[in-house]
């Protein structure tokens, strides 16, 4: 099975971390049942999200969606400060259902830019915005847990105004992936309810099996067997969760027999498929 684990929880409608640390905490691929929203505020860290690697600069935003594979890569010689948001988006759904307020997450995920660069006007915003929310985290006076959501969703139009905006990195400019990794990463995301070997995945970016398998494993951090059941998982977990059924979306992400998808699934995911419909 693949090494990617699942790690946090989210029993609320958010939560608001702002951590300073040289621990260097996030150090294996992971993945969560909630959508995640990174603003760098100094240090230094690298993002790999899927398919791109992101050096993040100060005040970048990396938006990364429910069950999206990444890592961080801490520089922990100095302090690494970043405010972190995490969001079941149910919560903006119900509290404003048309004015699309998840709108920036799924653009991250359907263009694969999930790093948004503020201007100047719009980092005076979200600083002003942040503020406010950390000062408001301990008020238990009247209307201090409205006064809270409607500062996340202050938030959340901000983001989606960088968004909209067009101030995302550039995902060429982003990855740092060996040419033939990028290629090769490409396909098995296009072609996932395709069979796929090693062996076919080698001769189409023109290399041996043994170096092949060797790159992947460095640019990745995962064996390619591992990275393609797991985007296999993600992708029927995507299905299901936009009303496909499950047997279908088992069949459209590449699972021959059900029997070898229910078991992948509840071990990746911890719920069965028809739970998770």
């Amino acid at each position: 099975m693949p090494s990617y684990s699942r790690e946090g929880y989210l029993k609320e409608n958010y939560r608001l971390f702002h951590l300073r640390d040289t621990a260097g905490q996030e150090r294996d691929f992971h993945f969560h049942d909630f959508d995640k929203a990174v603003i760098l505020l100094s240090g230094r860290v690298d993002y790999l999200v899927d398919r791109a690697t992101y050096a993040l600069q100060p005040w970048d935003v990396l938006l990364i969606g429910h069950h999206v594979i990444h890592k961080a890569l801490i520089d922990v010689s100095q302090p690494y400060e970043r405010v972190i948001l995490y969001l079941d988006r149910q919560f903006p759904e119900r509290t404003m259902p048309a004015a699309g307020l998840m709108d920036c997450f799924e653009q991250a995920d359907k263009q694969g830019r999930h790093l948004l660069k503020p201007g100047p006007e719009d980092i005076d915003r979200l600083w002003e915005i942040l503020q406010t929310l950390e000062q408001a985290a301990g008020d238990e006076q009247f209307g201090a847990q409205a006064l809270r959501d409607t500062l996340v969703v202050q938030l959340l139009i901000a983001l989606n105004r960088v968004s909209r905006a067009g101030r995302t990195a550039d995902e060429s400019a982003a990855s740092q992936y060996d040419p033939k990794i990028a290629s090769t990463l490409s396909y098995i995301n296009e072609n996932l309810a395709q069979p796929m070997t090693v062996d076919q995945l080698a001769e189409r970016v023109y290399l041996s099996r043994y170096h092949f398998m060797r790159l992947f494993k460095a640019q990745t951090g995962s064996t390619v067997h591992a990275y393609v059941r797991q985007r296999r998982l993600l992708y029927a977990a995507h299905l299901i969760r936009n009303g496909v059924s499950v047997n279908k979306a088992a069949a459209d992400s590449g699972f021959e027999e059900y029997s070898t998808f229910f078991r992948a699934f509840r071990e990746c995911f911890g719920v069965s498929p028809g739970q998770l419909r």
